[in-house]
């Protein structure tokens, strides 16, 4: 019996860990709390029989200019994802805003301004959000970007992002689990598998 007191104190700290709540979060942009969305129930993986060739996307001319480019196939959106840094999506329009019901009026910039938000973006260690992101870091330096047909995964640098017809654009980090899913109807903080 002398070995059975490690697996006990394990597990009364799995059944302790069990039993913590999720935390409250308050967004940056609206000081709005709320209950983050639930874990997912399923401990399987994420799929992995729908992947692309994902050296098909790559491009990098510079350290400004790598990564893994797509385009929704309606063209309507152009998304990038940074070898582990980050992966998000603008609108291919140009508006300057990300045109997503729901988003809010302006966001936080890297220079402390309030601005309008114009992508979604989800980083390695950080929540997914509405961003200001200059236009350049979804533009392909060379070339036309590569349609991401629908139900395919792009799975690349520890991101992976598919687009559904019913869902919309889906992007998450394999790091944290944290991810997105969007249409121009809204937005929600997780990442959707193609089923």
């Amino acid at each position: 019996m002398r070995g059975s007191r490690p697996l006990f104190v394990l597990g009364a700290v799995i059944v302790a860990l069990a039993g913590c709540s999720n935390p409250i979060i308050t967004t940056k942009e609206t000081g709005e709390q709320t209950a983050p969305p639930p874990a997912a129930t399923s401990s399987a993986r994420p799929s992995n029989d729908k992947l692309v060739n994902a050296f098909d996307f790559y491009t990098r001319t510079d350290d400004v200019h790598s990564g893994y480019y797509f385009t929704s196939p309606s063209g309507s959106w152009r998304c990038v994802i940074v070898p582990r840094t980050w992966a998000g999506c603008q609108s291919s329009s140009g508006t300057g805003r990300i045109g997503v019901t729901g988003a809010p009026d302006t966001v936080t910039d890297t220079g402390g301004q309030s601005v309008a938000p114009n992508s979604i973006t989800v980083s390695t260690q950080g929540d997914p959000q509405f961003a200001s992101i200059p236009a350049d870091q979804f533009t392909q330096p060379s070339g036309a970007p590569k349609t991401l047909p629908f139900n395919n995964i792009l799975a690349a640098a520890g991101f992976r992002c598919n687009i559904q017809q019913q869902t919309g654009i889906s992007c998450l980090s394999e790091q944290t689990g944290n991810g997105f899913t969007f249409s121009n109807t809204g937005a929600t903080w997780v990442y959707t598998d193609v089923p």
